[in-house]
This record gives C-alpha cells, sequence and structure tokens, in this order.
C-alpha cells in the first residue's frame, strides 16, 4: 500500500473496537491466533467499515442503504495519496486551493471522505442515482468537518459524466472516477458468485464459521446497483466516453483521472486520449498485497 495509507499495517481491532463499539460483537479468532471478522458477513463488513472511518477519519455518521456498494476503505485510500503526489509531481496550474470532483459519489462518499480528512481538499461528488445522491448528502452533512468542503450534484441524465455537473464558473483541481466494469447485469452476478465462493473458501482457511452464511446473504457483501457494476460496452466504453467528453472541459480541469480494473483497456484508453490531444498522459499504479490497480490521468 501507499506509504501514507492509515492501512498499511493491518487492522488494530481491539482499538476500532473502542473507537466503534458496535463492532465487537463481529470479531472472530483467526487461525493465525490474531482478532479478525467474518468477511463473508456483510454486516461485519459494513461494521468493519464504519469503525475504520470513525477511527482514522473522525466520521461519526456513515451508512450506506441495503443494497448499494460498500467499498474497502484501504483500497480507496490508495487512489486518494496517488492522486496527492501526481499534484505535487505535476502541479496544475491553479494550485492555491485543492478542489476534487468525484464521479458516481456513491451512496457510501468514500472518497471525498478521504480526501477531506486526509488532505482538507474540498470535493464535489455527482450521482446519476437518486438514493445515492441523497445519502451521499447526509453524509456531508452529518459530518461536521465535512459539512464546509463536500458537496453533491445531481446528474441528471446518464448519457453525460461532466456536462450538467461541471458550471461555468467551476475549477477543479483534478477529477476521479471508480467506473462501473461489467458490460451487463449478467457479467456482473457473474462476478458477485466469483467473489463470494472465494470468500467463504478464504474464511474456512482462516478458521472461520460461513455455513450459516447463505448464499443470498454472501451477496450483499458485493451488493451493487445498475449504474455502479455495469454500463453498455462495460468499463473500457464508459472511460472512452469520459475522455471524449473531457474534451469540453479543458480549462476547468487540471488532472482528469480514472481507475482502469483490466490492463488489457489500457491500450486503447491511451490511443483515445492522444487521439483527443491531450497534453500529457500518465498510468500510475498501485497495489495492495497480491493485487495490482491503476488510474490514468491526462490534461490538456
Amino acid at each position: 500500500m501507499h506509504v501514507r495509507n492509515l492501512h498499511k499495517n493491518g487492522y488494530p481491532i481491539a482499538a476500532l473496537c473502542q473507537s466503534f463499539p458496535a463492532l465487537t460483537p463481529f470479531v472472530i479468532n483467526a487461525k493465525s491466533g490474531n482478532k479478525s471478522i467474518n468477511f463473508a458477513d456483510p454486516n461485519a463488513v459494513m461494521a468493519l467499515n464504519s469503525a475504520l472511518l470513525k477511527h482514522y477519519y473522525k466520521v461519526d455518521f456513515w451508512e450506506v442503504p441495503k443494497g448499494y456498494l460498500c467499498p474497502p476503505v484501504p483500497g480507496r485510500a490508495d487512489y486518494i495519496h496517488a492522486i496527492a503526489d501526481l499534484l505535487v509531481a505535476k502541479p496544475p496550474q491553479k494550485t492555491n486551493t485543492v478542489r476534487g470532483l468525484d464521479i458516481g459519489v456513491g451512496a457510501n462518499a468514500i472518497y471525498p471522505i478521504i480526501g477531506v480528512s486526509s488532505y482538507q481538499w474540498e470535493f464535489v461528488g455527482s450521482d446519476v442515482d437518486e438514493v445515492a445522491f441523497v445519502n451521499a448528502s447526509r453524509i456531508a452533512k452529518k459530518n461536521a468537518h465535512l459539512s464546509e468542503r463536500f458537496s453533491v450534484r445531481k446528474q441528471a441524465s446518464s448519457d453525460y459524466i461532466f456536462k450538467g455537473v461541471i458550471r461555468d464558473d467551476d475549477y477543479f483541481t483534478f477529477t476521479m472516477c471508480n467506473p462501473p466494469f461489467h458490460k451487463s447485469r449478467e457479467d456482473a452476478l457473474s462476478g458477485t458468485r466469483r467473489k463470494t465462493k472465494n470468500l467463504k473458501r478464504n474464511v474456512s482457511k482462516r478458521g472461520g464459521k460461513s455455513s450459516a452464511i447463505g448464499k443470498a446473504t454472501a451477496n450483499l457483501n458485493f451488493a451493487g446497483q445498475a449504474n455502479e457494476l455495469w454500463c453498455n460496452g462495460g468499463e473500457l466504453a464508459f472511460i472512452q466516453r469520459m475522455i471524449e467528453e473531457s474534451t469540453h472541459y479543458k480549462t476547468q480541469v487540471g488532472w482528469f483521472t480514472c481507475l482502469v480494473s483490466k490492463s488489457a483497456h489500457l491500450k486503447p484508453l491511451e490511443t483515445s486520449i492522444r487521439y483527443h490531444q491531450a497534453l500529457e498522459f500518465d498510468i500510475v499504479e498501485m497495489g495492495q498485497g497480491n493485487k495490482l490497480s491503476r488510474f490514468v490521468a491526462w490534461r490538456f
């Protein structure tokens, strides 16, 4: 993980339970002898996330509606810290106040929470989903340190990414996005079943009890709405659409960035970015344990 990632040394379960006592009932003994939780239990994962956000980011109120994504906090933090490095290494022209735009902020609002708490950045989040918009707004308003630096805008049309969100007088130091990567609902369900199967296997290896967790319940750990999980053409088509639309906001954004889950998409994305005559294109690699991730960044 990134050197500034607060979660790089694992989960201090005892300290987390002290900060957020509601986590305590979900703590189990792993085969290693360490305290852990059953990651196949969505309620345990939700409690762990709440504890992490309370303990490290001083978030007093954080709830996610049933059926919406409950994100892994450590990996999300790496994206924020990597953007911070990019802004230092290659600063945009306007650098007085760092202001980010999170495309698809989701009901969980995880990126603005980490960005505001870690760097005191300002954030605007956008989402096409009404429930996500309302819930992210609640999170912003009910946490004092977020309310002055984080606001949410409703994207009125799924046909657009920046249009209708970026206003004429806006300037954003950067934009960020964790795009939908499945091409269809069927692809998303297949991925969920695969993750659930792997989770149950890992829980069994660690000595946890997963037999009581039914398939439908375990699937909730990877819940998500349509706009969070899939779109026509999948990840590649979505980011290519984002690249094309970014050309209309050349002077209003310092860096455009977007996560890319599949390395095979990097070459066609670079081709698209260069076709639209961006002045600079970067691929920023990140890693969490054995998992590698990355985002692309471009500017005009």
